[in-house]
């Protein structure tokens, strides 16, 4: 799905690795909702996942995106390669232990390892916790436990 680059106003950081952008010509906006390749960030109720959204905040939020769609996700969002301020959001958020590799979408990502690496021993950022759960995990025990929910014994 190699679309044209769009260059979008950021209006709405959701996470640590989603964002809404207004792109287009002035009277002809559109909303696109996107996801960041290759990164997965903690959920807004995990540990971290405040501090995750907020340092996307302060990258892209009222800032200029330069997004390079790859695909569209489950719910429709364009996953895409994103810019803020000169810098690679997916490198910037694993960088600075904001987000995970996301293993399971890293084809063609896996140059973020080493970034995710070099955060993890230096304790930055999610790493500093003693035994940081991945989002994808977290989720899943999230889906488990509320299976369970008010099921008698």
């Amino acid at each position: 799905m190699a679309l044209d680059v769009l260059f979008c106003l950021v209006v709405a950081v959701a996470d640590g690795d989603t964002l809404t952008a207004r792109c287009g010509e002035p009277g002809a906006y559109e909303q696109v909702k996107v996801r960041i390749s290759g990164i997965d960030a903690p959920e807004k109720a995990q540990a971290f996942g405040q501090r995750s959204k907020q340092a996307l905040s302060d990258l892209c939020f009222r800032e200029t995106a330069t997004i390079r769609p790859t695909t569209r996700d489950k719910y429709g969002r364009t996953v895409a390669d994103v810019e803020c301020q000169g810098q690679d959001v997916s490198m910037a958020q694993v960088k600075t232990g904001m987000a995970w590799v996301f293993d399971r979408y890293s084809e063609g990502y896996e140059h973020l390892y080493p970034l995710q690496d070099r955060a993890k021993g230096a304790r930055v950022g999610l790493w500093s916790d003693a035994s940081p759960v991945p989002p994808w995990d977290w989720r899943q025990q999230k889906r488990s436990t509320s299976r369970h929910v008010g099921s008698s014994p």
